[in-house]
This record gives C-alpha cells, sequence and structure tokens, in this order.
C-alpha cells in the first residue's frame, strides 16, 4: 500500500483563501462573525515577534568578531543602505499610479485633534527595554537588541550565554511553526470575513494595491537588483537570474527566504568566480554575509511600505509627502521585525484606521510570494555586492552607472504610468456621498411641521404686559422658527424637498416638548438689521440654524446657553490642501483671495491673521462652489459646516491649521429678548444632552453615523437562494 501523501502547506492556504472566499461571498455580511477568529490569530502570529527578535540580533551580533563586525558594518552597510534608497524611491513613486478617487467624508472628530508629537528619542531609545517590548515600540527594542549584541562581541565567556540565547530562538521558531500550523483555519477566517463584508468600492481599491504592489516587485526583482550588480561588478546579468533561477522559484512558492539561503550563499559563491583575481576566502565571505543580512531589512519588507502609502490613500488621510522622511526611517527601524508587528505600529503613527491591517494581511497571501521572490534577489545581490566591495572588487563606473540610472528611471516611469493608465480605463469611481447627503431625512418627525419657503404674511402677535413669549406660544398652540436654508448640515432642503438638519430635528423635539405644533420661516442672518428685525416677536419665537455667538451679535440679541462648538477652517481644492495646513503657511502666500462667511468674527480673525490676503465675504457658501468660485483659492468656514459641504462639492477639501484651534460656539436667538424662553430654553437643553438626543443628533447629522441605508452586502444564501431575510 502506497503511503498517504501529506498536503503540502502551500497547498492548504491556497484552499484557504478559495474556501474563505467562497464563504463570505455564500453567507455575506454572516461571515463577519469569523472576525474574532481572524484577530485570534493575527494576535498569535505576533505574540513571539519581538522576544524572537531581541535573542536573534543579540545572539548574531554578539558571535561575531570586532574586524568582522566593522567590516559588515562600513562595507556590507553601505551596499545595503544603496539597495533601501533604490527601494525607497520606488515606494515613494508608488502612489503616482493610484487613480484620482473622488470622496469626501462626513466631519470627523480626527480633524479637530491636534496629533501627538512624535518623541523620536522614546520611540528609537528605551530608557526601559522592558517597557519597550511591553508596548510593541519596535524601533526602541531593536536598537538595546543591537547595543547589546555589539557589546557583547568583547565579552569573555560569552558563549554559554549566547548558546542559552540560540535555544531561546529555536524555542521562539518553534512556537511560531506551531502557530503558523492554524495558517489555513486563520486565512480562511480572513478570508471570508474580509469577502463577507468588504464593499465593492473597497474591494476595486485593494486591487490598486495587488497591481502596483506586483509590478513593482517585478522590476526590482528582475532589474533594479540583478542589473545593479552586473553595472558595478563583473558579473553578468543573464548569470545572475540564470544561475538563481530555481533559488528565487523556490523563494516564491514556499513564500520564504529562510528556505532559500543555503541555496544562495551556494549561488553566490558560483557567480563569484566571474570575479578574476579572487581567493577562495574572498569567495567564502558570500557564505557569512548570507545569514548575517538575513537579520537586516529586506527590499521585499522595505517595499511593504507602500501599503501604508495605500491604507492612507484607500481610508482618505493621505500620507503626505513631507512625512515621508519619517515613514522611510521609522518603518526601516520597524522591519527589523515583522511587518506583522511593524504594520500596526506604522498605521498608528500615521493616523490611519487600525482595521486597515486585516487587509494588509488579506493582501500578504499574494504579496508575501512576491515579496519572498524581491528578497532572495536582495539577499543575492547583498552577497555579491558586499564580497566584492569587502575585497575591493567593486567598481563604479560613471558611464554603466549612467546608463543603468537612465533605463531604472526609464523602466519605473513605464510602470507606473502603464499601471495608471490601466486603473483610469479599467477601475470606476462613481461618486454617490452627494446621494447620502441629499437623502438624509430626520430621524424622528416627532409633530406635523408647516415650512414657508418666503416670509409669511401673518405677524405674530405682540405679547401682552407681563405675558412672556413662552406663555404667547402655548396660547397659539405652535411654535414659529427662523430657519436659514444655506446653514448645511444644521438646517437645509434635501433632495426631496424637506427642511431637514440638526437643528430642523431639535426643532421638532422642542415643540413636542411644549405641546405645540411648529412653523418654519426662512430668516437672514447675514444682514445684522435684518435678523434683529426678525427676532422683534413678531416673526418667530426663536432661530433654530446654526447661529454663531459673536460679540456682535450678543451686543443686540439674548442667546441661549451654547449647544455646540465649530472649529474654523478653510476650504480649499484638494490639490492645494498642504499650503494651508497652518495659518502662518497662508499668511506667506501671495495674491491670495479668500471667500469669508459674512460674519465680523470671523472676518475679523482673518484679517488679523492673514494680513495679507484679499478677504471676499460671503453671502452664502455657494459662492464659493459656483463657477465664480475659480477666483477664489479657498474659504474661511468651520470645519463641521465645510465637510457638509465637500460631501456635495468632492473637489473640495477641509483643512484645519495645525498652529492655533479658534473654536466659535452656537445657540439659539430668542425672540424678545425673552428671559423666560431663553431660561426655559436652556434648561430643555441640559435635558437634552442628559438624555443623549443631542449627542445622537450630532452624530448622524454632523458625524454621518448611520447616515448611509445600511444595505446587506450581496449574498448566495439571501440574494439567490432567499434562505434569509
Amino acid at each position: 500500500m502506497l503511503p498517504v501523501r501529506l498536503m503540502s502547506t502551500s497547498k492548504q492556504i491556497g484552499i484557504s483563501l478559495v474556501a474563505g472566499i467562497a464563504a463570505g461571498l455564500f453567507f455575506g455580511e454572516i461571515a463577519g462573525v469569523l472576525s474574532v477568529v481572524a484577530t485570534a490569530y493575527i494576535r498569535l502570529l505576533q505574540m513571539t515577534v519581538l522576544p524572537y527578535i531581541t535573542v536573534s540580533l543579540i545572539s548574531g551580533l554578539g558571535a561575531l568578531g570586532y574586524e568582522q563586525a566593522k567590516a559588515l558594518f562600513f562595507r556590507v552597510g553601505g551596499v545595503l543602505l544603496a539597495i533601501w534608497a533604490l527601494t525607497l524611491g520606488l515606494v515613494f513613486a508608488i502612489p503616482l499610479a493610484f487613480p484620482s478617487w473622488e470622496s469626501a467624508s462626513f466631519f470627523s472628530t480626527t480633524l479637530i485633534e491636534r496629533p501627538e508629537e512624535i518623541d523620536f528619542l522614546s520611540l528609537f531609545i528605551p530608557s526601559n527595554p522592558f517597557f519597550s517590548l511591553a508596548n510593541n515600540i519596535v524601533p526602541a527594542v531593536v536598537l538595546f537588541s543591537v547595543v547589546l549584541g555589539v557589546a557583547l562581541i568583547g565579552v569573555e565567556q560569552k558563549d554559554g550565554l549566547l548558546e542559552m540565547l540560540r535555544v531561546v530562538g529555536r524555542g521562539l521558531m518553534r512556537a511560531t511553526r506551531l502557530v503558523m500550523r492554524l495558517t489555513p483555519v486563520g486565512l480562511f477566517a480572513i478570508a471570508a470575513s474580509v469577502a463577507g463584508t468588504m464593499s465593492p468600492e473597497e474591494l476595486g481599491r485593494l486591487q490598486v494595491f495587488f497591481v502596483s504592489y506586483v509590478a513593482v516587485a517585478l522590476l526590482v526583482t528582475f532589474w533594479v537588483l540583478p542589473a545593479l550588480v552586473s553595472t558595478l561588478t563583473p558579473i553578468p546579468y543573464r548569470d545572475v537570474i540564470g544561475r538563481t533561477r530555481d533559488a528565487l522559484l523556490t523563494a516564491f512558492v514556499t513564500g520564504e527566504l529562510f528556505v532559500v539561503l543555503p541555496m544562495l550563499a551556494e549561488k553566490s559563491q558560483e557567480l563569484l568566480q566571474h570575479v578574476e583575481g579572487r581567493t577562495a576566502k574572498d569567495k567564502s565571505l558570500a557564505s557569512v554575509i548570507v545569514p548575517a543580512s538575513f537579520n537586516f531589512p529586506h527590499a521585499g519588507k522595505v517595499l511593504s511600505l507602500s501599503f501604508i502609502l495605500f491604507a492612507g490613500w484607500f481610508a482618505d488621510v493621505p500620507v503626505s509627502p513631507d512625512q515621508y522622511p519619517t515613514l522611510a526611517v521609522t518603518g526601516l527601524v520597524s522591519f527589523f521585525g515583522s511587518v506583522n508587528v511593524a504594520v500596526p505600529f506604522l498605521l498608528d503613527l500615521f493616523r490611519i484606521p487600525a482595521d486597515m491591517f486585516e487587509l494588509f494581511v488579506a493582501s500578504s497571501v499574494v504579496n508575501q510570494r512576491f515579496g519572498a521572490l524581491i528578497a532572495a534577489m536582495h539577499t543575492l545581490t547583498i552577497a555579491l555586492l558586499g564580497t566584492c566591495a569587502l575585497s575591493g572588487a567593486l567598481r563604479v563606473r560613471g558611464r554603466r552607472l549612467l546608463r543603468y540610472a537612465v533605463i531604472t528611471v526609464a523602466l519605473t516611469a513605464v510602470t507606473i504610468g502603464g499601471i495608471r493608465i490601466l486603473f483610469a480605463t479599467t477601475v470606476e469611481n462613481e461618486y454617490e456621498r452627494d446621494k447620502v447627503v441629499a437623502g438624509m431625512q430626520l430621524l424622528r418627525e416627532t409633530v406635523p411641521a408647516v415650512v414657508h419657503r418666503a416670509p409669511p404674511a401673518e405677524s405674530l402677535p405682540v405679547p401682552d404686559v407681563g405675558m412672556s413669549q413662552l406663555d404667547l406660544i402655548r396660547e397659539r398652540g405652535y411654535l414659529r422658527v427662523g430657519y436659514w436654508q444655506n446653514s448645511l448640515p444644521y438646517a437645509y432642503f434635501n433632495a426631496a424637498g424637506d427642511l431637514v438638519g440638526l437643528d430642523v430635528e431639535m426643532a421638532h423635539h422642542l415643540a413636542d416638548e411644549l405641546g405645540v405644533g411648529l412653523e418654519f420661516v426662512p430668516i437672514d442672518p447675514v444682514e445684522p438689521d435684518t435678523l434683529l428685525r426678525q427676532l422683534d416677536g413678531t416673526y418667530c419665537d426663536l432661530v433654530m440654524s446654526g447661529i454663531v455667538v459673536t460679540t456682535e451679535r450678543a451686543r443686540d440679541m439674548l442667546f441661549s446657553e451654547s449647544y455646540l462648538e465649530e472649529t474654523v477652517a478653510f476650504i480649499v481644492k484638494d490639490h492645494r490642501r498642504t499650503e494651508f495646513a497652518s495659518f502662518e503657511a497662508v499668511a506667506r502666500l501671495d495674491g491670495l483671495r479668500l471667500g469669508v462667511v459674512a460674519l465680523p468674527f470671523v472676518q475679523a480673525l482673518a484679517r488679523s491673521r492673514l494680513p495679507r490676503a484679499e478677504l471676499i465675504p460671503m453671502t452664502t457658501p455657494y459662492l464659493l462652489f459656483e463657477p465664480e468660485g475659480d477666483e477664489l483659492d479657498g474659504a474661511v468656514m468651520t470645519a463641521e459646516r465645510g465637510s457638509a459641504w465637500t460631501l456635495l462639492y468632492p473637489q473640495y477639501s477641509v483643512v484645519v491649521p495645525e498652529s492655533d484651534r479658534v473654536t466659535v460656539p452656537l445657540a439659539y436667538p430668542i425672540a424678545g429678548q425673552d428671559l423666560r424662553l431663553a431660561s426655559f430654553v436652556n434648561t430643555w437643553l441640559s435635558l437634552k444632552r442628559g438624555d443623549g438626543t443631542l449627542g445622537s443628533l450630532f452624530e448622524y447629522w454632523v458625524l454621518g453615523q448611520n447616515a448611509e441605508p445600511d444595505e446587506p452586502r450581496w449574498s448566495l444564501i439571501r440574494d439567490v437562494l432567499h434562505w434569509v431575510d
């Protein structure tokens, strides 16, 4: 009887991936429950990584001699830096391939939160290594391990310690392999939960990363690295590719660099036969460099930094070019360990949603193999160039180097440009977020309401002496509220022609509390005299329309207590948002023309902070977005209001200045300056804060939570078999 042949790990992974995707498509959002299993698997993967980094770096460096360590550090280190620089250049070119994706989002508190300053000393230099280990501070752990490993070089009687560390390292590797046995289960859970819950739009975006990463990975593997070897050494390009074909293929199929290290050391020695005059000792250096380089981030890991750039683009929180140096340095140090630890750390560092890591794990099924392919070529390149550098056989010829640079730039441009054209013709981006804000309805229409589009002819009766506006409202049986229809998201007309918004809904709640009906009448908050006349008590009882409290208004009107605060911000075209990062940067811009809402406080603020800018008063925000708005460089508005407008006009972005956060309060002007009505409204506002009404309305109208219909993802079980509703 023939022995039963066990299924290979690669086949198990492939079957698990296909089965997970099939389960996600079959069960749809029901498969989302598997996200718990996916999260548990990811945490198990990360469990042994930092301890392994520590013991492997300490034992690996501690076993070296001073001369060997010095030569490796300066010469092989120089080669490694050059490869990192080339790869980073390609990483930062990848975003040029991402298609223009028109998107916008509701207001988020992250817009006004001040990001914590990166403390590079704490990030890289651990005052307490155990704290760094416990808090997953990868760069600090790596530096501690390197310093201790180097210090052990000169320590006598270190063999016992090094052997113990090697044993611990082997134990950690064994523990990792035990966890890896769960890979089919973990991968099935990840694939099922992602396939079952990911929207078609998100899937379309994810393919952008797949295609970009694979294309650049092939460019690095089959041109950038092997051509660099043939440019700087006598080894022909065709031999670099031809003699290592088996090792490259094995690395690709298994997705592991470790298993091909012996093959790469052997092939390196064979290729070094082309270097004339080298001794056998020189050629054997490759067998030292190959395993030593395993402790350092390879080009495949470095290329994984492109996922951080993709995740920022995907989540609409792009990493700006001025943050690239931080990403490069922090990413390189973090990648001394596992990418499964480094990527969550980097996502958090650049304030990108943490759940993007699940997409990274899902995409790693494909990208891990291409990453291993790059890693194998990277290790070979380090061995060949490092050996030649140590033995003096490295030759920098200007003409050959220039030819290599020109061809590399040309191939990169063709690759990135080709991907961009491919995405432009195949990836569809139909913007629909404007329909979301236009389709929002009142959560609860508590009382029947009459909405006047024009001022009504009938005036309200004037209260008798000793009678308050509150008594008059109850006597007449309805509450008349003033609204401004351009006060998105507080009061506006939706696509169905209904008056909606946060303050409109608050007016319904107020009328319900009073036990009366409700009328809405239009007001003009731009002209101070008009608004004052409309608040004399004969036109409306109060105004509920996102009215900003200013010193000038407070002098002439009676306001309720503030119920919300807004933050002053710039509204600018997407491509110019980096120019408006701070008031100081904006003040340095020449010929600036800014629209400013017709509020004395905001206009005075703009004049004091931006003395060189030409300020254009705007009676309505529409002026910025209409054709004549093209003559403006942007507008000074508030972030909460501006976010709602950018949903309608996604080519604009909200930018909150970094240096100073300026807030303005919102309150309700009380007609006739009636103190009793104001006192009632203040008490009512306190109650609405306490019972969560105001908070839930803010979440819906301003933050956009549950604003889009929560329609289940398409699935076989629901839409074909109709087994569930």
